[in-house]
């Protein structure tokens, strides 16, 4: 599996997260057999909750006190991840974005039978923001804890390793 790695500064309204790259992994997820179930039952197995299934919103948006993994249940769709001047993301079943805290992301368009699951570190519960970005959005994001394990990958995937990397002060 190919996981790319994608850092963003602010943009325009949208904070992002100064420390955290946010991660691509390509056709992360088998599907064959049951498909969102399979990736609720993987979320939890690595401790993700907050489980819910839909699509992603077409504005710009972010969370200041959770970060976010998407996984592709279903369809394919086009997504604008790091604010206006962020990056266009196609994306396909199967596949799944992890989005620390403060990361902008919107849906550009959708196939007709998109759908995601999304998923939350323990303890975390997003809220829905969308700009301009305060100095109490930016200490909120920078206060939210790493998770433990990585959604898809567990105690090896690089949400525990390139982010514990990324930011050895905070708390995990």
């Amino acid at each position: 599996m190919k996981i790319d790695e994608l850092m963003f500064g602010e943009s325009e309204r949208i904070p992002n997260n100064p420390r955290l790259p946010a991660l691509f992994y390509h056709q992360a997820i088998d599907l064959a057999n049951d498909g969102a179930a399979a990736i609720e039952r993987l979320f939890r197995a690595n401790g993700w909750g907050g489980l819910w299934r839909n699509g992603v919103f077409d504005f710009q948006h972010y969370h200041t006190k959770a970060h976010e993994v998407l996984a592709v249940a279903r369809g394919s769709a086009k997504l604008l991840i790091g604010g206006p001047e962020g990056r266009a993301l196609e994306v396909l079943a199967g596949d799944v974005i992890v989005l620390p805290a403060g990361t902008g992301h919107r849906r550009i368009a959708a196939s007709g039978d998109f759908l995601v699951v999304g998923a939350y570190p323990p303890g975390q519960e997003p809220d829905v923001q969308r700009g301009p970005a305060t100095n109490a959005d930016r200490d909120a994001i920078a206060a939210v804890d790493l998770p433990r394990l990585d959604p898809v990958l567990g105690k090896e995937g690089p949400v525990v390793t390139a982010w514990q990397h990324a930011a050895p002060s905070a708390q995990g």
